[in-house]
């Protein structure tokens, strides 16, 4: 019995191939006989594959971008941002209630925040000339400790970042980021060289290596380009340079907690919002960062924007869909005398189902397919005319091209189905 079984398999495959094949080689015929008509109604799913290819690829490339920086600050982080102003009664408002952000906050976080392992103070500053003088943009001054290089993960290129003594003593010393070293000194070496920040020299003796950065806020961080600075000493960029702004800028405008492997990241955050309100007395003069809530938000966010675009996706193909439906209507009318003269010398209904699905399907494949090769060209030309971010993934071109595909198929079930349903006396004499 397993005998019989096992050999009737092959046998059953090469029947359905001979089926097949016929029937391929008459639709690629009848498509070809009307190369215009089936070119126009390809062109719907063409546009449409590519249109929802290039949204895909522009909303991956978005959603990378975003997720990398807040990878990149680290999941075990807390983040303080100042909220400052250079306007005169807006600070006065403020003052009459917080002191803004100071080294008392500093000092109640390390002793009262649970699992913290440590800590740095930020003071920004924007120079108003920098010797060499960079090709684009002044870079921006980062003031903070030694410890900030462990609580951002920043990689150097080459050199060191500075020491414990350096900070305590305030040294001119300073660590180039990525971009700043590109733009004061081109393809030059800049260790053991100095840079001028306004009147202050400070020596290179560290260049760090590539970081993320958004164009745009990422909830309460200031977009900006984290590669485009330049990292000295707090107490330095306190002392050593003088801001135009003082008056107005909170004693330190940043701070960064990096907590213990164990440590809970919502008891902590709890604990600096607890700090922050009771010194700043319920001002709205900062802002905390979570980096590991930021990710698990925009986790959802991405499952989210991956439903709406298979929504789109259906939506923009359903135009291809109607179209490869009219147009196989008008060709089961054309050719109601072949089909007659299929059915009367033997062709089963199945056989003329087969046949018409096996053309939508031709067109559905064909117009995926070039779909998709115009979908990454158009991603590649936004890219690189509009300065976005795109990635096309395997997910997105299997999802534009399988959802083509079933839409084809769904709709060419109705033509095939009517073609297959003519009455063969009728279908002869139809004129």
């Amino acid at each position: 019995m397993t005998q019989v079984t096992s050999a009737a398999r092959p046998s059953s495959w090469r029947s359905s191939v001979a089926l097949w094949v016929p029937d391929l080689g008459r639709s690629l015929d009848n498509l070809l006989l009307h190369k215009l008509r089936t070119l126009l109604t390809m062109l719907g799913m063409i546009f449409g594959v590519a249109a929802v290819l290039a949204m895909l690829s522009i909303g991956a490339g978005a959603q990378q971008q975003v997720m990398a920086l807040i990878e990149d600050l680290g999941v075990r982080n807390l983040i303080v941002e100042a909220h400052e102003t250079t306007e005169w009664q807006a600070f006065q408002k403020v003052r009459q209630q917080s002191p803004g952000l100071t080294f008392h906050d500093v000092r109640a976080m390390e002793a009262t925040v649970p699992g913290l392992e440590t800590l740095s103070a930020r003071k920004r500053f924007t120079p108003t000339q920098v010797a060499p003088k960079p090709q684009a943009e002044l870079p921006v001054v980062y003031g903070v400790d030694p410890t900030y290089r462990q609580i951002a993960n920043l990689r150097l290129a080459s050199g060191r970042f500075f020491t414990g003594d350096e900070a305590a003593r305030a040294a001119a010393v300073c660590v180039l980021g990525e971009a700043a070293r590109v733009r004061l000194f081109g393809l030059d070496d800049p260790l053991g060289r100095f840079v001028k920040v306004n009147e202050q020299w400070f020596d290179v003796i560290g260049v760090a290596g590539p970081q993320a950065a958004a164009q745009s806020d990422v909830a309460g961080i200031p977009g900006q380009d984290r590669n485009n600075l330049i990292y000295v000493p707090t107490g330095a960029a306190m002392f050593r340079l003088e801001d135009t702004y003082s008056s107005y800028r909170d004693e330190i405008d940043g701070l960064y907690l990096r907590l213990k492997p164990d440590a809970d990241v919502t008891t902590a955050a709890a604990t600096v919002r607890g700090i922050l309100t009771a010194s700043h007395r319920g001002a709205d003069d900062y802002a905390l960062v979570v980096p590991a809530e930021l990710l698990a938000e925009q986790q959802r966010t991405k499952r989210i924007f991956d439903i709406v675009m298979v929504a789109l996706a259906s939506i923009s193909l359903l135009v291809g869909g109607i179209g490869i439906m009219n147009i196989m209507l008008a060709s089961v009318l054309e050719r109601t005398p072949e089909i007659g003269l299929r059915r009367a010398i033997g062709a089963k209904r199945t056989d003329i189902v087969r046949q018409f699905v096996m053309e939508t399907t031709l067109i559905a494949v064909a117009g995926g397919t070039l779909g998709l090769a115009l979908g990454v060209g158009m991603s590649r030309l936004i890219a690189s005319f509009a300065g976005w971010s795109t990635i096309v993934t395997t997910t997105s071109l299997l999802l534009a091209f399988s959802v083509s595909v079933l839409i084809g198929l769904i709709f060419g079930v109705y033509p095939a189905t009517k073609a297959a349903s003519l009455d063969p006396v009728q279908a002869l004499h139809y004129e």
